[in-house]
């Protein structure tokens, strides 16, 4: 961590941890880069019980220097600048994340719910650094989630299947009616679907849309030539015609489905 994010970590994170009901407060990857960093975002969450204060207060005790704050319609995300550095702070009720680890241990007749909006908090939950912790209860929220059983990876890894297998169908038929604004938008949604399918073959939850390229790419287990396959998929050079790309998209869902 950079020097001039660990002061702002330090100051927001010593705020935060004053509030009563907060149990921990985490920070996202997204922080360790340079500040200078196109992808770079101050970026911590923060899980409480019970209330927090209002917006407006929130705005106050961050102080001064605080620039274009914004919260979100639901008071549940503040946005804002430090000098030139975008800052965003995510507060997090502790029954809601309670509910949705126990959906993905246990309640399999919910787990619609996760397969729709996908398995990020989860990631964030598992890979934040810890910046403060009330007590163990983010230890034994990534306990449960560390080991979660067949049965739930079985039922995602079907579902994002699916998808990609839908999404391959759409791209076939962008093909033959030379559809570029759908050949698009099917590209899009098959690749998504691919790299989810095998972040759960490989029991890993989802990153950020940002890190899937590295991440996937770093797994495990891929089929043969993925690699390979996944870097022409993604070229744009006028000899890569809708109709080649299409077939490099057949034979990476071909070798998903073999796994």
């Amino acid at each position: 961590m950079k020097f001039k994010t660990k002061l702002l970590v330090d100051r927001f994170s010593s705020i935060i941890s004053q509030w009563s009901g907060v149990e921990c407060v985490s920070l996202n990857e997204a922080a360790l880069p340079d500040t200078l960093d196109p992808y770079f975002a101050l970026i911590m969450d923060i899980y409480y019980r019970g209330l927090i204060p209002g917006p407006r207060e929130r705005q106050e005790l961050y102080g001064e220097d605080v620039q274009a704050f914004e919260t979100s319609g639901q008071g549940n995300k503040d946005r804002f600048l430090i000098g030139n550095l975008p800052v965003r702070l995510e507060y997090k009720s502790v029954s809601l994340i309670e509910e949705l680890v126990a959906i993905a241990d246990t309640k399999f007749d919910s787990l619609w719910f996760i397969k729709d909006s996908g398995t990020y908090s989860f990631y964030r939950l598992t890979n934040g650094e810890i910046i403060f912790s009330q007590n163990d209860w983010i230890s034994g929220i990534r306990r449960r989630l560390t080991n979660l059983g067949d049965e739930f990876w079985q039922i995602m890894r079907s579902a994002h299947e699916s998808k990609m297998e839908h999404f391959l169908g759409d791209l076939g038929a962008a093909c033959m009616r030379d559809d570029d604004f759908f050949y698009l938008i099917s590209s899009a949604g098959f690749i998504k679907n691919a790299c989810l399918t095998l972040f759960c073959v490989n029991r890993c939850f989802e990153p950020s849309h940002r890190a899937y390229h590295d991440k996937v790419l770093e797994l495990k287990t891929l089929p043969d030539s993925f690699p390979a396959y996944l870097e022409t998929f993604l070229r744009s050079e006028p000899e890569l015609t809708m109709e080649r790309k299409y077939s490099m998209a057949q034979y990476i869902a071909k070798g998903i489905v073999a796994l």
